[in-house]
């Protein structure tokens, strides 16, 4: 990699064009691992019925929702596995295996038969292609998190790895348009019958697509230089030996800001159908308007970390969330205005900004370049399995038994211990590990 031959604060900086093409080509990529991961909460109201024949809609959002959170299982594994090969073997090859996985899970669900024609083995090859998926977004988050953050300068680090949500947003508002696209062309019949794979063929191909962009980035001054110090190799007893108070200050950072995204984001759109009364054609045109807004608050909100720093904006969040969490599920319950759903969502997604914005930046900041990317994967991915990755089940299973304002309790209180952390935890701009490299 070309360097330049002065220093930032102790980083060894690349010249300013290769880092704009290192970062835009890993945010392409993050991009089209979170369109191939989001479809299918996008198209789970169509393709559950194929899967989990039920005579109960909310049994079968139940089924489908029980694999989604089946994939997240297996992203601590995933966080775990390629962590340490980010560390050991650099960000890029991390970021490469990352995509040949999700490849492989998307074509998988594109062709899978459904239960009427082989049974039992439709849920299950599902379930195997999550895992897959599951592996793949484990990976991708700590390495595309660590190799983003190290690429950007000191002074614009907040602004660049706020990127990574922004393509992580682009990738569910693709899927989403595609959506409103197969619902715009095709009859519900047979988008219900066969159209809803045609989103999973897209994101097989366009990971092959992406598979060899990676392959062409730039390695990160830091992990070269890691590599020249010939430190300790990554492990996970290393993690938790060395750096224990960092892992755990990201699994509870992570805690309440994943629920609270996945609350606004990923299960709005069943919310809206399925409680609120809209069409399904009608809930996914406000929660695509509300996630464009979302994504484009995203840099505004990293420039503003690197002016007053990371910890006013994870504060600002959890305050937030905790004094209106509870006031917008209960608002959303009865509205009927498309518009007010609108700006309901906008407003939970907003305050969810101070915490999705930054999270990236400041959890590599905490730790050194040699156990970065598993430091900031694995813990992240025990806390998005265990409170992201099982909200929408959680919020379904609340519904069925007759308490759906029971969820609206639980996001809250796990909000209020994300913000007890927050305002305990060090203000990483001014003691970033990075800026050690």
């Amino acid at each position: 990699m070309q360097l330049s031959v002065g220093q930032v604060h102790g980083e060894v900086a690349p010249g300013r064009g290769q880092r704009l093409r290192s970062i835009i080509g890993g945010s392409a990529g993050n991009l089209v691992e979170w369109y191939d991961w989001y479809v299918y909460s996008a198209f789970t109201l169509y393709f559950a019925p194929v899967f989990f024949p039920s005579d109960d809609p909310t049994a079968q959002l139940l089924s489908a929702a029980a694999v989604f959170a089946v994939g997240f299982i297996m992203r601590p594994i995933g966080a775990w596995i390629m962590g340490v090969y980010a560390d050991r073997r650099g960000r890029k090859a991390g970021l490469v295996v990352s995509v040949s996985l999700m490849c492989a899970g998307s074509l998988l669900i594109a062709v899978t038969p459904g239960y009427s024609r082989i049974g039992v083995a439709a849920p299950a090859l599902l379930v195997l292609a999550r895992l897959m998926q599951g592996l793949s977004v484990g990976g991708e988050y700590g390495a595309s998190a660590t190799y983003l953050s190290e690429m950007a300068g000191r002074r614009h680090r907040g602004f660049y790895s706020s990127f990574q949500y922004v393509t992580l947003i682009s990738g569910q508002l693709i899927a989403l348009s595609v959506l409103l696209l197969l619902q715009g062309v095709l009859p519900v019949k047979d988008l219900e019958a066969w159209g809803w794979r045609i989103p999973f063929a897209i994101g097989g191909v366009l990971a092959i697509a992406v598979f060899y962009l990676r392959r062409g980035l730039a390695e990160t001054a830091s992990y070269k230089a890691a590599q020249k110090r010939a430190g300790p190799a990554s492990s996970g007893w290393l993690l938790l030996r060395e750096h224990p108070r960092e892992a755990a200050t990201v699994a509870a950072m992570t805690a309440g800001g994943t629920l609270a995204f996945y609350a606004y984001s990923t299960y709005m759109q069943k919310f809206l159908v399925n409680t609120s009364g809209f069409s399904r054609e009608s809930a996914t045109e406000i929660t695509t308007a509300a996630l464009l807004v979302y994504m484009l608050a995203q840099p505004a909100a990293g420039a503003l970390s690197d002016r007053v720093g990371r910890k006013p904006l994870l504060v600002g969040f959890g305050i937030g969330g905790v004094a209106l969490t509870w006031v917008i599920f209960k608002s959303l319950e009865t509205v009927s205005s498309s518009f007010l759903a609108f700006l309901l969502v906008l407003g939970g997604l907003l305050i969810v900004t101070g915490y999705t914005a930054i999270n990236a930046v400041v959890k590599a900041e905490l730790f050194p370049a040699h156990i970065r990317a598993l430091g900031v994967s694995l813990p992240y991915a025990v806390a998005n399995a265990l409170f992201g990755g099982t909200a929408e089940y959680v919020a379904l299973w609340f519904k069925s038994r007759g308490v759906e304002s029971g969820f609206y309790i639980y996001v809250t209180v796990m909000i209020g211990v994300s913000l007890a952390v927050y305002l305990r935890m060090p203000e990483t701009r001014n003691r970033s590990q990075i800026a050690e490299d």
